[in-house]
């Protein structure tokens, strides 16, 4: 994705690199094959979910994107944490039905910096799943494993707004596969909620150095 005027975003980059670089040095220890220090920083998340299938959008967060970022060849990775959202729609435009969505993590996301611009894009693959359904206010029994056969994949890109050390925003879509295990909703949730061409926008805020982190740099100062 294109950023205009990238000098000054360059400059926020290197300036976080800088507030970063001692932190870097408890965080990892530079190698002869790996000169270039890792930094780990924190980021808040809120943002939301549209659901192309249902017409439906969903609230997400406050989370935290608990991220390390290589200096030398932008390498990023991070997990994600957010709480369960939920969601209301009518099934067939008529039938009032709400269901909590919970995001589990399947592995770290992985992304990559670009150090000039601090243009930024990352993939998340996440498992969804659902509970509290309830149709017309009806609780409708899903069991606690219902979730999707495989997880989806979300790749984020950075928007116009965005930079390494205040935030700002990342978007994309992804596909919603097919659920599995929801006993007899099963099959009501498949016809329902799978499919293509699903969006995100997640807006994180400014980056602060995790407290781990900032405690062994106190230690190192006393």
């Amino acid at each position: 994705m294109a950023h205009s005027n990238p000098r000054p975003r360059a400059r926020r980059f290197a300036t976080l690199a800088a507030a970063a670089a001692t932190a870097a040095a408890v965080v990892s220890v530079p190698t002869a094959a790996h000169a270039e220090p890792v930094i780990r920083v924190d980021y808040p998340v809120n943002g939301s979910t549209t659901i192309k299938a249902t017409g439906s959008t969903m609230t997400l967060g406050p989370g935290k994107l608990a991220s390390s970022l290589d200096l030398g060849n932008g390498d990023l990775t991070a997990n994600l944490q957010m709480p369960p959202a939920h969601g209301e729609f009518k099934q067939f435009g008529l039938i009032p039905v709400s269901v909590t969505t919970t995001m589990i993590e399947d592995s770290p996301t992985t992304g990559k910096v670009d150090i000039n611009t601090g243009a930024t894009t990352s993939t998340s693959k996440v498992t969804l799943k659902l509970s509290n359904l309830k149709m017309a206010g009806i609780p409708i029994p899903v069991g606690d494993n219902c979730k999707t056969k495989t997880p989806a994949t979300i790749n984020l890109a950075s928007g116009a707004d965005w930079d390494v050390l205040n935030g700002g925003t990342m978007s994309g879509s992804y596909t919603i596969p097919e659920f599995q295990n929801c006993l007899l909703a099963t099959g009501l949730i498949n016809l329902t909620v799978p499919g293509p061409d699903n969006t995100i926008t997640l807006k994180l805020g400014a980056a602060t150095v995790p407290p781990e982190v900032a405690r062994k740099l106190a230690a190192i100062g006393d």
